[in-house]
């Protein structure tokens, strides 16, 4: 039976949001998706594309929302249609929008930079040796089932989050002598949201392309998208 996946891609070109999507459209057309790709969040309006689709997949950092746009999203996730993403494409989008906050249960909020004394005014002043910990209580869940915990060097992020969202890997950011806050503290990095008869899939690794080509990484946002899946 064919499936209905949109792919919602755009915003800030640093996070790849053309390349990022394209390395996983061989994965969804391969399990009976039949894709439409959007350049813009103008499709979630349309009540009539919404509400025959199976799955979301969105990359789109930063950008803004319309108020139908957000009802119409809003709507088909609770009607059942999937919702998945990866880093600053699903958890850092549409800042100014709390209904879209809401609807996630997480948000980026910083990630940590090198010392001051190695920074090049590039994107990789921001990739931190870290680890990435698989949950306990996940060990059997089907995105994370038979994953270790495991090393990135890539942007560790930093996220303000709800008590309703089941999180299912976590990431210890580091207190170093030149960072303002008081001590280490554990954040989400892979988490996922029951919204009405919806789900959500959040991977806040897959900065670049070169992130999600990471086994590990690679493996639970497909698992991910196919879990959030109607």
């Amino acid at each position: 039976m064919t499936k209905s996946a949109l792919i919602v891609r755009g915003g800030w070109d640093g996070h790849q949001p053309v390349e990022a999507t394209e390395f996983f459209l061989p994965f969804l057309q391969a399990n009976g998706y039949q894709v439409a790709i959007h350049e813009s969040p103008e499709i979630y309006a349309d009540a009539a594309t919404m509400g025959s689709a199976d799955l979301i997949v969105q990359c789109m950092t930063m950008s803004t929302i319309e108020k139908d746009q957000l009802e119409g999203l809003r709507a088909a996730v609770a009607a059942g249609t999937g919702l998945a993403g990866w880093h600053g494409g699903i958890a850092d989008s549409y800042r100014a929008s709390d209904g879209y906050l809401q609807l996630i249960g997480g948000q980026f909020a910083h990630h940590p930079a090198v010392h001051p004394d190695e920074r090049t005014g590039e994107q990789s002043d921001y990739y931190t040796p870290h680890r990435i910990d698989i949950a306990p209580e996940a060990a059997d869940h089907p995105i994370t089932a038979g994953i270790e915990s495991f090393d990135l060097v890539t942007e560790q992020y930093w996220v303000l989050h709800d008590q309703l969202i089941d999180i299912l890997a976590t990431t210890t950011l580091p207190k170093r002598d030149f960072d303002d806050w008081e001590r280490p503290h554990v954040n989400p990095a892979i988490w996922t949201r029951r919204w009405g008869q919806g789900r959500v899939f959040v991977s806040t690794p897959g900065h670049r392309v070169e992130v999600l080509q990471n086994p590990n990484v690679r493996t639970m946002i497909e698992r991910g998208m196919l879990w959030a899946s109607r």
